[in-house]
């Protein structure tokens, strides 16, 4: 009987100190957009300000930093581009309107608005169809975005469903590991 107490006991204590960890929080005020990159590099490329909106949501505005990304002239457009040897990446501003809200479980509308596509410095023109967009997850210090592959092409009519974000999970493909020159987005 002895042995079964200090069982029960023990397993009393580690769930109580399991319970005492720190779990992850929305985010709140301004917090920096980081990325990544292969070689470990950490460039700040603008920032998000999260404010408390409904119960277990918050909203959203993202400020991008324009002396970081540089502008260039692709397909007719202007885009803002972080410049590597490697691979350019440039952002992609979602052109609809949408809720703007995140909860501790979707942060779908964040992520669409973070938007990015790939090409190589001697391509010509914007390669929508290498578009890339960040799965979000969590993390005591903030959120950690992983690249996985979307065609831009999808976002350019409106969508049928404008509270719905056009780009599911059946509708990315996860990239090869090291693949893109952007590794992560890091939100902290």
């Amino acid at each position: 009987m002895g042995a079964h107490r200090q069982a029960l006991i023990t397993l009393t204590a580690a769930l109580a100190l399991g319970a005492a960890v720190a779990q992850p929080r929305l985010p709140e005020g301004e917090k920096s957009i980081t990325l990544v990159t292969r070689d470990g590099q950490r460039t700040r490329i603008g920032a998000v300000i999260f404010e408390p909106a409904d119960p277990g949501r918050a909203s959203f505005r993202i400020s991008m930093d324009h002396a970081v990304l540089k502008d260039h002239f692709l397909s007719m457009r202007e885009f803002k581009c972080l410049p590597a040897a490697q691979e350019i990446s440039c952002f992609v501003p979602y052109p609809y309107p949408h809720p703007g809200t995140v909860s501790a479980t979707d942060f779908s509308w964040l992520e669409h608005n973070l938007l990015f596509f790939f090409k190589q410095p001697a391509d010509f023109g914007a390669k929508l169809w290498n578009g890339m967009i960040f799965t979000f997850k969590l993390t005591p210090s903030g959120l950690v975005g992983t690249p996985q592959a979307v065609d831009l092409n999808r976002i350019g009519a409106p969508p049928e469903r404008p509270d719905e974000p056009p780009f599911g999970r059946f509708d990315r493909d996860d990239f090869s590991p090291g693949s893109r020159w952007v590794q992560e987005l890091r939100i902290e």
